[in-house]
């Protein structure tokens, strides 16, 4: 499909949206999910191709700490809003748990396993090598990671919490803006178009994408996230798995398709990396901004106070970004590593009692402490990543098993 054609289809999945809403008609549920769905779809493509283009006419660290905002703002939408209801209504809390952790779940189970398996059958190579840079990438998903942990144990979610996180990702924005940034690769894309426009036509084509996908996504998210609660009562789907999974797929499925084209044309290593980095933005910042959107709507600080059913679901997501750091530690993703991880998060959603939520996660932490155990190369890896923090010096790391 060619660029011209990309740009027109997508515009064209927000614009029905964007029609339907502001002429007052409602739809069924199902309907609705659908269309305000596509259009957060459409919404989330258009935001990349920005995002893509504004590299070019925008400061370096600033550029990264957008691009990174823009990489999750579909996600960010439909969650902050089901936070925003807690505060009025604390059964939504659940809601909030429930798409924060499908979305973190799906990233690494699907997104990350489906750039190994897309660059095996394309090119026949059986491992993925990143560059040293997404060490800064990696290094703060391990300090995001093991912070998560704190969260089932206390039980809630709070302004502490977001202290934290948020801390991280700005060290991360931080860190990550004097690292070298590479101009980014438009041919092919929909952002290419842009490039041949004159320098201000092409400002102001890039700022009314933002604006347009902005005014999209603000006008999709509470009916697709209460169309989604809608469908679930009337076919008797629990409204909590509908949540963790259909919600996230509408918003990340976008991502995961850059990254597979990225792929296709032989570049496996930027395409792990911008998932790598968006696992780190939902990880911190996404986590960080629910309670603050919960108190806000609640005119007050508070916390969000989690069920056993949340607490599970969160130690289980935390469990599973602890083993993929492991695998990933040495800079090494192989077809036999992303089987494995994508085995872990398949067969899991089979088994919804509370007893094998627990079993997964203990499984991922005793595999992730293996693992460090049985790979060197992993296991320097992790040292080297420290290491490099510590004395900003880089540190030789083996790719070998």
């Amino acid at each position: 499909m060619s660029a011209r054609v990309w740009l027109i289809t997508t515009f064209l999945m927000t614009l029905q949206w964007i029609g339907i809403r502001l002429s007052g008609h409602h739809l069924s549920p199902l309907w609705e999910v659908a269309a305000a769905g596509l259009a957060i779809f459409g919404a989330a493509f258009i935001l990349s191709w920005a995002a893509e283009v504004a590299q070019t006419d925008i400061p370096q660290a600033l550029a990264l700490a957008f691009l990174a905002l823009i990489a999750v703002l579909p996600e960010y939408a439909v969650d902050i809003y089901f936070a925003w209801s807690a505060g009025k209504d604390p059964r939504y809390i659940a809601y909030a748990t429930a798409n924060m952790t499908g979305a973190n779940r799906l990233l690494i189970g699907v997104g990350w396993a489906a750039v190994v398996v897309t660059f095996w059958i394309k090119y026949g190579q059986r491992r993925v090598i990143l560059e040293r840079s997404h060490l800064i990438e990696l290094f703060h998903l391990v300090l995001a990671t093991l912070y998560s942990f704190v969260i089932p144990l206390k039980g809630t979610i709070s302004a502490l919490d977001s202290l934290f996180l948020i801390a991280i990702f700005v060290s991360y924005m931080i860190s990550a803006s004097k690292a070298k940034v590479v101009e980014p690769e438009l041919e092919g894309s929909p952002g290419e178009l842009l490039m041949h426009l004159r320098p201000l036509a092409r400002r102001l084509a890039t700022i009314g994408m933002f604006v347009f996908a902005a005014v999209a996504i603000y006008l999709s998210a509470e009916p697709f996230a209460e169309g989604l609660l809608a469908t679930g009562r009337l076919f008797n789907i629990e409204e909590f798995l509908l949540v963790q999974w259909l919600a996230p797929l509408a918003s990340e499925s976008p991502e995961f398709i850059v990254a597979i084209v990225f792929a296709l044309r032989g570049k496996p290593g930027a395409s792990m990396g911008t998932l790598v980095s968006s696992k780190v933005n939902q990880w911190t910042l996404l986590i960080g901004m629910l309670p603050l959107a919960y108190s806000l709507s609640a005119g007050h600080l508070g916390a969000m106070h989690l069920d056993a059913r949340q607490t599970e679901e969160i130690f289980l997501t935390a469990a599973q970004s602890l083993f993929a750091i492991a695998v990933l530690a040495n800079l090494s993703f192989s077809l036999a590593e992303a089987g494995l991880i994508f085995a872990l998060f398949a067969t899991q959603l089979f088994f919804t009692d509370a007893a094998f939520r627990y079993g997964y996660a203990i499984g991922y932490i005793a595999l992730a402490m293996t693992w460090l155990v049985v790979s060197r190369s992993s296991r320097q890896g992790l040292v080297a990543m420290f290491a490099e923090r510590w004395s900003g010096k880089p540190v030789a790391a083996s790719h070998q098993k």
